[in-house]
């Protein structure tokens, strides 16, 4: 046996290997130890190898879902070796003491997954490769769950912006590729090639061309060629749903790095968790489906207004009609998960169950279907979907006919086939039942002619069906002339058989499985059905996600009391009464009241440089506007009494102080990194915050940065831009930037205690408060006390010497700044100054001579 486990493991490579034995998955060796550890299960030991103990731990078959979800969650990938034959099979293969063979039959990884169970419902799983093709980087994403495939080509320094929307559980990519995404799941090189990636596609869907489907560089094709070979691999053949891959358009989604995401808290707050992120405030969708999608179209904000104003008019529609919106949302609630049941039924995975969701969910589509069709206002957008949501009238009707209104999730026991829908199925069912009230009958039979009250029948996975009677009774039925013949002996009853009993048993058996035979055959039948239909099914699966985020962005906005953005293609941004969504609904939780506050940027007044003291909402104030910029392009309302917004084509965040010690990077590194990344990406057409550049560093150089960066936005950038700072110097970039005004957040000093407003107004700050807020934190007396007389002292020099700012209004603007040729560094001189002479032999001290001479030269 350990030598097939072996082999076996040699196989799986770096994944788990469960090992089935009988009702259990068994793991040995190391993967004995990790599974352990991170289950939280017992860890013993079975006979030895190598003259050592052999670690091993066993999970249960029924319940490993919920297992293998816990490994998956802790970044471990499980190979799943099953029994492929019986241990019937076995021994006419090889004898009595042959062992049954198994093969690993699956490989579950986190961007392979299809079981409901190990799913969240309301976040897509998405699994990725990348692959680098003459300096372009090409991505293929798939969610199996649903199978829906996209493809798309980026510049190299794209790549992490493009991963970062994706959200990617798993991502695959070449061996070979130096430049490969962190904690990526290497393949062979081979596997990315763009002719492989073509044949496989057009194998998938049977298709001589793809061109029906769209245009596909060879950087998507190699990218495709990658993610197809992973999944024939972890499925050991079986491929899951495959949708025609969609090639996405560069520019058509506002771009956002992983900065962005994780600063404004998109779909994961600084918890790492869904609670407090953006998509948790907004979602109100009431399908996983419809969630899933939603997470989507925030992550991926479009920069094309008809396609926008297209989402707009839908949910307007709906927003203006709460009595539609809410039958709509009736019968949605009431919905299964089509995708993801159409995922699991094409991949090979599905169950009675899945095949009763499709039957359920598309029928609830058709019904959907007809009261939308009844409006005769309804906009283009949902007139559009109408055809999807329909023409499934046969396939309803098949499994209506088929299958029992609740089928089960096993299918391995039987029953679910429907009665009246096989009249030889029904017969057999009944030769079944007409024995086992045969059975019944045996037993009350038995009791009479043995007067053996306590007899009954039973029936066990080993004996099949035996009569059992107490050990002091045995004795009347041990007689030659009984009838019974004795089969086992328990500590307090005696089993026995009769003929008439197998008899029955046999006729039970016989009947039940040619029931579960002729089960099986129309389960595969139906199945059958699904897979040719599978793409119209997942069409009617993406319009009803479709009208439930609509449906759900009305709601959210009926709910705050939002506005309907207007959307134009200038560079504008007008917003009266804007306001945080999810600090909104925070404050709402605690009866407290949002401080709403205006925003206006144009051609004119394109960069806000906003004042104030900390606490007092300058933060919340930038972010709270970018996420009104990605709710409008995402398509839905806005927190805010109305809004204007100018299409974005990039959205930068720089808000916030954290370090990556993985990296070797420290908070100030990561700081100037991401600054670095907005004056080199930025556009006329982006929208940018920045909140506190420079604050990581000395005063002086800080002030520098700061001073320096809102130039270059100003003047090189000209993006629209709202930056925070505590530096009041800046305020002096008014007087040289036409194009830059000043604002600050207000608060006042009552009777020694700062009451902080929440409020914008125009103008500078009139000072930062740093003392009272420490005061507001807990600070000890003392220590304020301190830094108050520390502060007085360096106020005043201050004022000896002008301030920090003084002579800045001397120097030319940033565009003329840099031109100026770079400070020339005397290379001679530093050299000489670093040497130890006294260090040095004759000998070195000649070379460096003829060295220096050499460099002075030229």
């Amino acid at each position: 046996m350990m030598a097939q486990y072996l082999a076996l493991k040699d196989q799986a490579g770096d994944c788990l290997l469960f090992y089935r034995m009988g009702d259990f998955f068994e793991l040995f060796f190391d993967d004995a130890k990790v599974a352990a550890q991170v289950l939280d299960i017992a860890l013993t030991s079975r006979g030895e190898h190598g003259g050592a103990p052999i670690p091993m731990c066993g999970v249960p078959v029924h319940s490993a879902e919920g297992y293998l979800a816990r490994l998956i969650k802790a970044g471990c990938r499980v190979a799943i070796a099953e029994q492929v034959e019986t241990p019937e099979e076995a021994k006419k293969r090889g004898g009595s003491k042959a062992l049954v063979a198994r093969d690993i039959v699956r490989f579950v990884t986190a961007g392979t997954l299809t079981e409901e169970a190990l799913l969240e419902p309301r976040r897509a799983n998405v699994l990725a490769a990348v692959c680098e093709v003459r300096g372009l980087i090409g991505i293929a994403a798939c969610d199996i769950s649903t199978g829906r495939m996209e493809l798309e080509e980026c510049a190299a320094d794209q790549m992490g912006a493009a991963l970062a929307r994706l959200g990617a559980s798993e991502i695959v990519a070449p061996d070979s590729w130096d430049d490969r995404p962190f904690d990526c799941v290497p393949r062979p090189n081979r596997t990315f090639a763009s002719e492989e990636g073509e044949a496989r596609l057009k194998a998938v869907h049977g298709v001589s061309t793809l061109d029906g489907f769209g245009q596909f560089t060879r950087a998507m094709l190699s990218a495709a060629g990658g993610l197809v070979t992973y999944l024939d691999h972890v499925g050991r053949g079986a491929l899951p749903l495959l949708l025609p891959p969609v090639a996405r358009e560069a520019g058509t989604h506002m771009a956002m790095d992983e900065a962005t995401r994780a600063s404004l808290e998109i779909l994961n707050s600084s918890t790492g968790t869904r609670r407090g992120s953006l998509v948790e405030a907004i979602d109100r969708c009431v399908t996983g489906a419809g969630a899933r999608l939603l997470a989507e179209d925030l992550s991926a904000p479009l920069t094309d207004a008809r396609a926008i104003n297209r989402r707009l008019e839908m949910v307007s529609w709906l927003h203006d009609d709460p009595l539609l919106r809410g039958d709509i949302r009736a019968i949605l609630r009431s919905l299964p998960d089509v995708g993801r049941a159409l995922g699991r039924v094409v991949a090979g995975r599905g169950s009675p169950r899945d095949l009763g969701q499709l039957r359920d969910g598309l029928s609830e589509a058709r019904r959907l279907h007809g009261l939308l069709h009844a409006r005769a206002d309804r906009p283009e957008p949902v007139h559009a979907l109408l055809p999807s949501l329909a023409g499934h009238g046969a396939l309803c009707d098949l499994y209506a006919r088929a299958l029992v209104p609740a089928p089960p999730t096993e299918r391995s026991q039987g029953g679910y086939i429907a009665e009246g829908y096989d009249a030889a199925l029904d017969e057999l069912r009944r030769i079944s039942g007409n024995a086992r009230r045969a059975i019944a009958a045996l037993e009350a039979k038995y009791r009479d002619d043995t007067g053996i009250t306590a007899l009954k029948i039973r029936h066990n996975g080993v004996l099949g069906y035996f009569i059992e009677v107490p050990a002091k009774h045995a004795d009347r039925l041990m007689a030659p002339d009984s009838g019974f013949t004795h089969r086992q002996t328990m500590a307090g009853a005696v089993r026995f058989n009769a003929l008439a009993l197998h008899e029955e048993a046999s006729r039970i058996a016989e009947s039940g499985g040619h029931a579960l035979a002729a089960e099986e055959a129309h389960f595969e039948d139906l199945v059958g059905h699904a897979v040719r239909a599978k793409e119209a099914i997942a069409a009617t699966a993406a319009a009803l996600a479709r009208i439930d985020v609509a449906a759900g962005q009305a709601e959210r906005a009926a709910e705050g009391g939002w506005a309907l953005p207007r959307v134009v293609d200038e560079p504008c941004l007008e917003i009266s009464g804007g306001r945080h969504p999810v600090v909104e609904a925070a404050l709402a939780a605690k009866g407290e009241r949002f401080v709403a506050n205006d925003c206006a940027l144009g051609p004119q007044d394109r960069l806000w440089l906003v004042g104030g003291p900390n606490m007092g909402g300058k933060s919340t104030f930038l972010r709270q506007n970018a996420l009104i910029v990605l709710l409008a392009q995402a398509g839905g309302f806005v927190p805010a009494r109305s809004a204007t917004v100018g299409l974005v084509d990039r959205l930068f965040s720089r808000v916030g102080a954290s370090d990556n010690l993985a990296r070797g990077r420290s908070t100030f590194m990561v700081e100037m990194v991401e600054t670095a990344a907005i004056l080199s990406q930025a556009t006329d057409r982006s929208f940018v915050i920045l909140d506190e550049v420079g604050r990581g560093t000395s005063t002086y150089d800080g002030l520098a940065l700061a001073w320096a960066v809102a130039e270059a936005v100003h003047t090189i950038n000209r993006c629209r831009c709202l930056f925070a700072t505590h530096y009041h110097e800046l305020a002096r970039l008014a007087e040289s930037c036409d194009a830059l005004s000043l604002h600050h957040v207000r608060a006042r000093e009552w009777k020694g205690d700062l009451v902080l407003l929440h409020e914008l107004a125009d103008g500078p700050a009139d000072k930062s408060y740093g003392l009272a807020v420490a005061r507001l934190a807990g600070v000890p007396a003392p220590v304020i006390k301190r830094a108050k007389s520390v502060l007085e002292k360096l106020e005043k020099g201050r004022a000896a010497t002008g301030g920090l700012a003084a002579g800045l209004d001397d120097l030319p603007l940033f565009a003329a700044a840099i031109e100026a040729a770079e400070e020339k560094v005397d290379a001679l001189r530093e050299r000489l100054n670093g040497l130890d002479i006294d260090a040095l032999s004759p000998r070195e001290a000649l070379d460096l001579l003829y060295e220096l001479k050499a460099q002075a030269n030229g």
